[in-house]
Parts: C-alpha cells; sequence; structure tokens
C-alpha cells in the first residue's frame, strides 16, 4: 500500500505544477522579453529638420556635426560654469550610461565668451569620466538662436543663451521626445535640473532611441548576410 501511494504522488498534479515552474515558465518569460524588443515603441519625432551645426567648432577647433549621430543638444551660453549641476547630472544619468556607443554624442553650445568656463568645466567631468564624447561647441549668439529656434519648442532661451533643458537628436536630425507624458503633455526636452526628470524621463527615453537603432543596425546586417 506505501509503495502504490509513492508511485500515485509522483505522478500527482503537484509534480506536473513543480515541473512547469521550473521550466516552462522561465521559458514563456524569455519569450515574451524577446518579442516584446521587437515591438518595443519608438521614440516620437517632434521637430523635423533640426538646423545643424556649419558655424560651431569645438574647444580645439574641429567641425561639429549633428550627422548621423544620436546627440543629446544642450544650450550653456555665455556661463557655463552656472550650470555645473546640470552636468554633473546628465553627465552620471545619462553619458557614462551610453558614451560607448559608437555613434552617441553630448554636445553644448556655447558662446564665445563661455569658452573658458567652458574649458573648466570640462576638466571637472573629466575628473569622473573620460569626456571624448562631451562636446562644446563654440558660435555666435546668433549661430546659438538659430540652432535653438529650428527646434520649434515651446520654449526660450535665457538672455545668457542658455536653458537647463537638454534635447534629444536623432542621426536624421529629428527631435525626439514625449507626445503624451503624463506630467508634461508634449515633452520638447529634458529639465537637467531635475534629477528625478533626469532619472526617470530622460534614461528610458535614450535607451529607447539607442534600442532603436540597434535593431536597425542588427537587421541591417542580417539583411546583407
Amino acid at each position: 500500500m506505501q509503495l502504490e501511494t509513492i508511485k500515485d504522488n509522483r505522478n500527482s498534479p503537484v509534480k506536473y505544477a513543480v515541473l512547469i515552474a521550473l521550466f516552462v515558465l522561465p521559458l514563456v518569460i524569455y519569450l515574451l522579453s524577446a518579442s516584446g524588443e521587437e515591438l518595443f515603441n519608438l521614440l516620437p519625432q517632434l521637430t523635423k529638420d533640426v538646423s545643424n551645426l556649419e558655424e560651431f567648432e569645438d574647444l580645439e577647433g574641429n567641425k561639429v556635426s549633428l550627422d548621423n549621430k544620436i546627440t543629446i543638444l544642450g544650450f550653456f551660453g555665455d556661463t557655463p560654469e552656472s550650470k555645473k549641476g546640470n552636468a554633473l547630472n546628465l553627465n552620471e544619468k545619462i553619458y557614462k550610461r551610453n558614451y560607448k556607443f559608437d555613434d552617441f554624442q553630448f554636445v553644448i553650445l556655447i558662446s564665445e565668451e563661455g569658452k573658458d568656463q567652458a574649458i573648466e568645466l570640462r576638466n571637472k567631468i573629466e575628473a569622473y569620466t573620460s569626456t571624448e564624447k562631451w562636446i562644446f561647441a563654440v558660435g555666435s549668439k546668433d549661430a546659438i538662436s538659430n540652432i535653438f529656434n529650428s527646434l520649434k519648442t515651446d520654449m526660450s532661451l535665457s538672455p545668457n543663451y542658455s536653458t537647463p533643458y537638454v534635447f534629444i537628436i536623432d542621426k536624421e536630425q529629428i527631435l525626439r521626445g514625449r507626445e503624451n507624458d503624463e506630467d508634461n503633455g508634449l515633452m520638447y526636452g529634458y529639465n537637467s535640473s531635475d534629477i528625478a526628470e533626469i532619472s526617470n524621463k530622460m534614461v528610458a527615453d535614450v535607451k529607447v532611441i539607442l534600442a532603436e537603432y540597434r535593431r536597425a543596425l542588427k537587421k541591417y546586417n542580417s539583411d546583407r548576410k
């Protein structure tokens, strides 16, 4: 009788439930995750034809461009040092996590008056991480205004040609953002002085656009093969 009971237990529903939990569920979760990646939403396109940076040079005098780059674009204007906290927020939450992506760059527009401060700020950032893709682009105040206006946002620059907001520009020079953000509605940029907004929204949106281009590259390589 005891042997018969053991035999019955081996074929009990509990046994099959345990097997499903151990082996089948992890497989289902993996497949759902894989398919979810393929169905990942794209980051909305808000403004097309953002002006390029022909009138700007970096601190070493090299040309700067948005061409074929995923760019985090900022405006520090005449007083980059006043945006030190913003820069460190962005460096910690966005730049350090993504700068090894080949086509990723930070571009911060400054005026000639802000050049010395930008050099000092870059040195401070370099104490925490490589600044190879932190580009401080120097141009005239008119040129800074022209780039900002080409974004076609509902914002404005301060009198010193700066703003705490930074913007995601894709490889086709299209401004990306949120169309229906739960807090802001139409969201053109991200307030770099607000660490919660950077951590909870911008981090997620940068992941989305990088994943978009990774999938595109993966598909391109697969099609070539």
